[in-house]
C-alpha cells in the first residue's frame, strides 16, 4: 500500500498520523489565563529535544480558526508545567480533553487537584507523578499549517520520591501511559535493554 499525504483530507490525515507515530508520550499541560483561570489539557506530539538547556516541545492545533485556551495562556504568561499521564491519571486526562467553554475551571470540570508550583505561576496537576515547570522559549508557526510549536525550557522538575532508582525514573514504577490512534492508549509492561555497541 502506498500513500500520497497531498490526497488526504486534513482529518485523514490527522488519523493517519496518530496511528502511525506510536507510542506518544502525553504532555498534561496546565497554565494559568492572564486573568488566573486555570486550564489543563493534554497533548500528543509532545517530546524533549535537548537536554543543556533541557528543553520540551510540543505541537498544538487549533480548534477550527480558533487558538486553544492552552496556546493563548502560553503566549500570553510565558509559561506553563508539562505534567506527565500515568495509569491512575488517565481517566482525569480524559475528563480534561472535553470541548469545554472558555471560561471553564478545567481542573474542577476534570476532578484534579491544583498544587502550587515553584518556579512558575501555574499550578501543576497534584495527581501527576511528575512535573515539568517551563517557562516559553519560542512559539514557532508551523509552514504550511495552523498549529504551532511551543518550545519551553524545563526550569524546575517535581517528582513523586518513589519513582526514583539509581540515579533516574524506574520505569515501571512511573507506569506512564502512551498515545496510540482513535481512543487508544497503552501502558508500559514489558521492557527490554539493548547494550549500545562498542566501535572503533
Amino acid at each position: 500500500m502506498e500513500i500520497d499525504p497531498k490526497q488526504l483530507s486534513p482529518s485523514q490525515a490527522y488519523d493517519l498520523m496518530i496511528s502511525i507515530i506510536v507510542p506518544r508520550p502525553i504532555a498534561f499541560i496546565s497554565t494559568l489565563s492572564p486573568e488566573g483561570l486555570p486550564n489543563a489539557a493534554p497533548f500528543s506530539f509532545f517530546n524533549g529535544i535537548s537536554t543543556d538547556p533541557p528543553l520540551v516541545a510540543i505541537s498544538i492545533a487549533r480548534r477550527g480558526n480558533e487558538k486553544k485556551g492552552t496556546l493563548r495562556n502560553i503566549e500570553a504568561t510565558g509559561e506553563f508545567v508539562v505534567n506527565i499521564v500515568d495509569e491512575d491519571l488517565a481517566q482525569g486526562m480524559n475528563r480534561a480533553s472535553g470541548n469545554y467553554p472558555p471560561d471553564t475551571n478545567k481542573f474542577e470540570a476534570a476532578g484534579l487537584t491544583a498544587k502550587p508550583s515553584v518556579k512558575v505561576k501555574p499550578p501543576r496537576i497534584g495527581e501527576a507523578p511528575i512535573s515539568l515547570e517551563c517557562r516559553l522559549v519560542q512559539v514557532l508557526p508551523l509552514p504550511e499549517s495552523k498549529d504551532a510549536l511551543i518550545i519551553g525550557r524545563v526550569v524546575y522538575i517535581y517528582l513523586k520520591d518513589d519513582l526514583w532508582s539509581n540515579g533516574s525514573v524506574d520505569p515501571a514504577r512511573l507506569r506512564a501511559i502512551g498515545r496510540l490512534g482513535q481512543s487508544n492508549y497503552c501502558r508500559i509492561r514489558e521492557t527490554f535493554s539493548l547494550e549500545r555497541p562498542q566501535t572503533g
